[in-house]
């Protein structure tokens, strides 16, 4: 059958804004008639001149209609003048391996069909965001140009009469439009692999998890991957390469609905990880997203790493890593709202420290510019320059190389580096799904209240404790790489010992306004306090503050970390 380009005539849907990480929404609005091919065509059209000849790496995280828009996407690159597309076997990549692949093939960018964390099925989310050249998520300027075309799009280009099998492995080969097309349908995780094995000294892990290195004791692991699409990764690293039993792997079928779990890697929704490893049976325990970029770290009976926490240990402990040994170590950084615990190792170790806005995105500059070798989010992220993602698989892979190293428990490891730096207590609530309008004037009234002049040396009490302010603002990041200034970040407000309350709207649900307030309290000597109990006196004075059960008529969240 004759391949030919086809110019579809369409018009713009409202609310085609990509937030921190793509475009989300619920299923039924991606299958709506030309809803998912003008997303594209705008995604495709903002790359300009650069497209003609390019190559483009597709994949996703198996959700229900991630092998449909895989094909489609496939047909749309074709139509507009790609060269060649690297597509996931059945559509399905984890999100470091688009980024691994678009850095190894030197590929303009890659199209990633994911909504992360959130639940999937066809009555839940699905989404689609752009990585760019440098394997990381596009940045403002790409997506705001998307965007406006989204508001303007006429028409949609498609290569009618092009018929790809995504299930198969291989090399495609067609002529669409008198030019040469290639699809390369590609085994999912064999790139990823390699890659780990570059970083890591996987003969060492090998000999420490099967117990060669520990008097004959293998270490005991259970590795929830969520119905999300890891567990292939899981398999192929932890069972086949590590030697670890396959019974301490679970969940390693990706699903399109992931089998009516959440893949959201925290204590609420991987519950059953955290009674699992409750039991005393495992030496660690880790979850991961439905696409393969968060991670949660649990130690034995159920010992909870904070995100925060996770990012400075293995700061901390970076050398012990081959790939940080060759290559030295730069910058550390970490999102604004996450706790500050990793600033103490950067001005321990003598290294830049940098604080930026949520979304991946902005550490990409500084790792390009060879300033910043690990950074992290308390939103479950921990990643290094290796790619321009966060990386699940590889913050495990890293928590087994210090494990190694120390030959100590996740628990005295965690004891050891508070006992050195002190603590950061680190909590965050989640409020899902509220309504968008009093959330607003919410975020409005309370940013008028803490920029206020006379906010700052105000000073609030609660059991027993009383913090004076030191500074009320809403967050904004001067990028020291292109000089770019992101304003309006989240309102913080920082207390003179150095606690702080954060508060934002989310921007990666698919309805409604999720509201996030962060806690982060530090201690010097009180470390091995009930952290419910530390933070108790700050998170009833940041309701107080914000009146956020009055606006929301919440009296409690939706998810606590």
């Amino acid at each position: 059958m004759a391949i030919t380009v086809a110019t579809v005539a369409t018009a713009p849907f409202e609310g085609q804004k990509p937030g921190t990480s793509g475009l989300r929404k619920k299923v039924k609005v991606f299958t709506q008639k030309n809803y998912t091919e003008n997303f594209v065509q705008c995604i495709l059209d903002a790359n300009g001149g650069a497209l003609a000849g390019s190559t483009l790496v597709v994949g996703g995280d198996g959700r229900y209609f991630c092998r449909e828009a895989c094909e489609l996407i496939v047909r749309m690159c074709a139509a507009n003048g790609v060269a060649k597309v690297l597509a996931g076997q059945n559509g399905i990549l984890s999100t470091p391996a688009v980024s691994s692949l678009i850095r190894r093939h030197k590929a303009l960018g890659g199209i990633v069909m994911t909504a992360s964390h959130n639940p999937g099925g066809p009555e839940n989310d699905f989404g689609i965001k752009f990585n760019c050249e440098n394997g990381g998520p596009a940045p403002d300027h790409f997506t705001n140009k998307i965007y406006a075309l989204s508001g303007e799009i006429k028409e949609y280009k498609i290569a009618e009469g092009l018929e790809i099998d995504v299930s198969k492995t291989g090399v495609n080969s067609y002529e669409v439009g008198g030019k040469p097309f290639v699809v390369e349908v590609i085994d999912s995780v064999a790139d990823y692999v390699c890659l780990m094995k570059e970083i890591f000294d996987f003969e060492k892990l090998k000999d420490f998890v099967s117990g060669k290195s520990r008097n004959g004791q293998p270490l005991k692991m259970r590795i929830d991957s969520m119905n999300g699409v890891t567990g292939s990764y899981v398999e192929e690293i932890f069972v086949n390469c590590l030697g670890a039993s396959k019974d301490g792997v679970v969940h390693t079928t990706p699903l399109p609905d992931f089998g009516g779990l959440h893949p959201d890697p925290n204590l609420t929704y991987a519950k059953d990880l955290v009674e699992a490893v409750r039991s005393g049976d495992y030496d660690i325990g880790a979850a991961f997203d439905g696409d393969g970029d968060r991670n949660m770290i649990i130690g034995r009976n159920a010992f909870f790493v904070t995100p925060s926490d996770s990012l400075a240990v293995i700061a901390h402990y970076l050398e012990c890593i081959p790939y940080f040994k060759k290559n030295g170590v730069t910058g550390l950084a970490r999102s604004m709202p996450t706790a500050s615990a990793v600033d103490l190792v950067a001005k321990a170790l003598n290294k830049e420290l940098f604080e930026v806005p949520t979304g991946w995105k902005y550490f990409g500059n500084l790792m390009d510019a060879g300033r910043l070798c690990l950074c992290g989010e308390e939103s479950f992220g921990t990643g290094s320059d290796h790619i321009r993602e966060k990386d699940g698989i590889w913050a495990v892979l890293a928590w087994f190389s210090v494990l190694e190293h120390t030959g100590k428990s996740v628990e005295e490891i965690c004891v050891e580096h508070w006992k050195r730096y002190g603590r950061n207590y680190f909590t965050r609530y989640d409020y899902e799904e509220c309504d968008l309008a009093p959330c607003n004037e919410m975020m409005a009234t309370l940013e008028k209240t803490i920029t206020d002049p006379s906010f700052v040396g105000k000073e609030f009490s609660s059991g027993g404790k009383t913090y004076a302010v030191k500074l009320g603002d809403n967050f904004s990041y001067n990028d020291p790489i292109d000089k770019s200034v992101s304003t309006k970040q989240g309102l913080r407000i920082v207390f003179t010992d150095g606690s702080r309350v954060v508060m934002r709207l989310s921007g990666t649900g698919s309805s409604g306004a999720t509201v996030r307030l962060y806690i982060d309290s530090y201690e010097k000597d009180n470390v091995l306090g009930q952290a419910s109990v530390m933070l108790k006196p700050l998170i009833d004075i940041a309701l107080e503050i914000s009146k956020l059960p009055s606006f929301t008529g919440r009296n409690a969240p939706t998810v606590i970390t």
